[in-house]
């Protein structure tokens, strides 16, 4: 099974270039004048933990949505999937068999599916530039899962899709639930508002145990190994900074109201297995505009101690806002406490989807990648200082670099090879 990369980037331009503008059109026209009443429908692409519950979080917030296909390399999962959902949601799962795919195209059969409205993409997220390209092309709104993108290549790419989904009048909203979680979005606007003065610097962590790893079955090719092992190599997932810990970058950037100018870090690798590529620790200095500078720390290493917060300073107080349910507080100088929030992450990642589907039928798009882009390449500027020990700026990743991490073609029989960075070592590309 081999998928030239060449696919990802042209099938628009060729023989999809009528579909994807009529697509488009039509989208269109149909958000404009769409009833509450009428029943949209999700295509999934990636049929994991977290395809699965967008697909609660939607269903349990919206009316008269249902689930239509699902796509998954693995045919197993989608079948697993759909008798679990079916359990709790009867009649609202409506996936035959002729609407499973298993196969790396499958996510074409949905995107060339006419009665599919929203595709979800929870996939390893090296695949997510090209797919919610794709998906744009074909008139789809889209729900994607962050990070949107592992490397500057897949960045402009999620560029050109924001643009051209603004022009199709089509919505994309993205998994960066903070944004949409009511501690959060309070805290932002206190802090925006003046209540700690002038933000003067912070302190940044998504510090987590160790994660999931899966022994490699004999005699299983390269392709299809890292695919099923996805979390451990970079070209799949970006790393812990990018794939998980890009929640508080994103978070970061919200706070300062756009990307640093500059990262230099280090990190290193003390507990992965000898066949994963990820480190397991990384510190990264990031500089905002203003000479501010956030000090970064993720890290999964097992029996270590978690801690997922920012905490903020400011010319007259303090802010911290903690991952999860944390909850916020607002300090003064003094350190008394003058406001506070609990928080609610469940009910946050619900309201991605209940915007997504209401911007739809309102005729109201949302287009959100190019801020999740952004941060998802700010977290891919700290990864490259640290793997190479050198200070990379915001410029030279946002339009010079050349890195591509993806493959030039997808066949599951195929070698390759792994290694993972060493500073001093791995040039900045």
């Amino acid at each position: 099974m081999t998928t030239p990369r060449r696919t990802f980037l042209t099938r628009a331009s060729t023989a999809s270039a009528a579909l994807a503008m009529t697509s488009a059109a039509q989208a269109s026209a149909e958000s404009k004048s769409s009833s509450p009443m009428e029943t949209i429908r999700l295509g999934l692409v990636g049929a994991g933990g977290r395809g699965g519950g967008a697909v609660i979080n939607s269903l349990s917030v919206n009316e008269n949505v249902i689930l239509h296909t699902i796509a998954d390399v693995d045919g197993e999962k989608t079948s697993r999937l759909v008798s679990g959902l079916s359990r709790r949601f009867d009649d609202r799962i409506d996936v035959p068999e002729s609407r499973q795919h298993a196969d790396l195209d499958g996510y074409q059969k949905i995107l060339n599916d006419p009665a599919v409205d929203i595709v979800l993409f929870a996939t390893p997220p090296g695949f997510r530039p090209r797919h919610i390209l794709e998906a744009v092309q074909a008139g789809k709104h889209v729900f994607a899962e962050k990070p949107v993108c592992v490397d500057p290549a897949g960045y402009h790419i999620c560029l050109k899709a924001d643009q051209l989904a603004k022009d199709n009048q089509t919505s994309i909203v993205t998994g960066t639930q903070y944004r949409r979680q009511r501690n959060y979005v309070a805290a932002m606007s206190r802090i925006h508002a003046g209540d700690i003065g002038d933000i003067v610097s912070a302190t940044s962590r998504y510090c987590s145990n160790g994660i999931w790893y899966r022994s490699r079955p004999e005699d299983m090719p390269d392709t299809q190994w890292q695919l099923r092992n996805w979390m451990h190599f970079i070209w799949l997932s970006g790393d812990q900074i990018t794939e998980q810990a890009v929640h508080n970058i994103d978070v970061m950037n919200w706070l300062m109201g756009g990307p640093p100018k500059t990262a230099f870090g280090s990190g290193g690798r003390f507990t992965r297995p000898d066949d994963s590529e990820m480190w397991d620790s990384m510190s990264i200095d990031y500089n905002y505009p203003g000479d501010r500078v956030i000090s970064f720390k993720c890290r999964q290493i097992p029996s270590a101690t978690s801690e997922v917060q920012t905490v903020i300073a400011g010319t007259h107080g303090s802010a911290t806002i903690k991952g999860s349910n944390g909850g916020a507080t607002i300090r003064d100088a003094s350190g008394n406490q003058i406001w506070s929030m609990d928080g609610n992450i469940g009910a946050a990642y619900e309201q991605e989807h209940k915007d997504l589907v209401t911007a739809i039928r309102n005729g109201r798009p949302i287009v959100e990648l190019k801020q999740t882009a952004d941060s998802s390449l700010t977290a891919v500027m700290g990864r490259l200082a640290a793997y190479t020990g050198q200070r990379v700026d915001w410029d030279f990743v946002s339009k010079s670099s050349k890195l591509d991490l993806f493959p030039k073609s997808l066949d599951l029989a195929e070698k390759r090879s792994s290694s993972f960075a060493i500073p001093g070592q791995t040039k900045l590309v």
